[in-house]
């Protein structure tokens, strides 16, 4: 028998993680791509847990040119969001929010997050909307606390904006050098990103 036709080597055959890069990555040529990012940036605010930052990378990386188009759509789609979960806090706490801000372990961090706002007012407010904690625990805790509307929708306009269209100037400069080294290194960022997300949450939980 042919030892060329029955050996196979695993190395080459991708991933789990591999393959739904590459299928994130795909978004970047599809017409609903733009669609997605939006809706998902939408329910990240409020209730999703994935952020929208990992399909905003892909399609910038998968469309340089496009970079800014998509970083408009995702601070839309998160601030529409964000509207929706300072409702859930404002109008329904207890019933909504409350499960939603245990689920990350964030009643220590709503504490701070008003602390910030009774100290600081509306810098409290964008402080705590640019910070790296889950921006669904900032807008539930903005209804909840009944926090000013205008100046919790102008911090996040501000905060968002600033998180997105770093990221989009980032990829449109870069763009080209960055996906070369995702395509070389994918385990080791695949294990980077899961790392740093773990962290994130294990500093959340014990945030005081």
């Amino acid at each position: 028998m042919n030892e060329e036709n029955v050996s196979i080597d695993p190395v080459k055959k991708p991933s789990i993680l591999r393959r739904l890069y590459d299928w994130t990555l795909a978004w970047a040529e599809h017409p609903a791509g733009s669609w997605a990012l939006f809706v998902i940036a939408l329910l990240e605010s409020s209730v999703f847990p994935i952020p929208p930052d990992v399909l905003l990378i892909a399609l910038c990386v998968g469309g340089v040119s496009r970079s800014y188009r998509f970083a408009l759509i995702c601070t839309a789609g998160s601030i529409i969001g964000g509207i929706i979960g300072y409702g859930i806090g404002y109008w329904g706490f207890e019933v909504i929010g409350q499960p939603i801000v245990r689920a990350y372990h964030g009643e220590a961090v709503m504490e701070k997050i008003q602390y910030w706002y009774d100290t600081y007012g509306f810098f409290g407010n964008l402080l705590a909307a640019v910070t790296p904690i889950p921006y669904k625990v900032f807008t539930i805790a903005s209804g909840a606390f009944k926090f000013s509307f205008h100046e919790f929708l102008l911090a996040s306009i501000i905060g968002r904006s600033l998180r997105f269209f770093a990221v989009a100037t980032a990829l449109y400069f870069f763009g080209a050098k960055i996906r070369a080294t995702i395509d070389k290194y994918f385990n080791l960022c695949a294990w980077a990103f899961m790392i740093l997300l773990i962290a994130g949450f294990l500093a959340l939980k014990y945030l005081r």
